[in-house]
């Protein structure tokens, strides 16, 4: 019973201790020039994310270099109107794609199409009321 507690205690320790290591911010300039290359956009910001946040861009950047040039361009050009977002318009971002996610597949396609619909309306509106046209 003993060896078994100390085993458990070994085993919870050394969990501990991977999770840290692997929870460990990354600085930019530790990064590898592919994941670089990847997150430029976050370049500025990138010491001062949180962890989490750091390691779940990581990952998704292992699979920069496997994209087409396209892909690669709209991981960029989406990577950079993330960068530029406040904490809470990503906050809002998260939980609409949480919501989305909850969408039935079969009804997904009209959702997006309304979405864009009313961005395009947005859009419109505010080309509509520039004062720049009105000169």
């Amino acid at each position: 019973m003993l060896t078994r507690i100390f085993l458990t205690g070994i085993v919870l320790f050394l969990f501990l201790v991977s999770s840290a290591v692997r929870a460990a911010p990354e600085p930019w300039k530790s990064l590898s020039p592919a994941h670089q290359e990847a997150l430029a956009p976050l370049k500025q910001q990138w010491d001062g994310l949180p962890e989490v946040q750091q390691h779940r861009l990581l990952k998704t950047a292992k699979r920069y270099p496997s994209l087409t040039r396209e892909q690669k361009q709209r991981f960029q050009e989406r990577l950079t109107i993330w960068s530029k977002l406040t904490p809470e318009q990503r906050e809002a971002a998260r939980e609409k794609y949480q919501a989305f996610k909850k969408v039935p597949a079969d009804t997904r396609e009209e959702v997006k199409q309304m979405v864009r619909q009313e961005q395009e309306n947005k859009a419109k509106q505010t080309t509509d009321t520039d004062p720049e046209d009105e000169q």
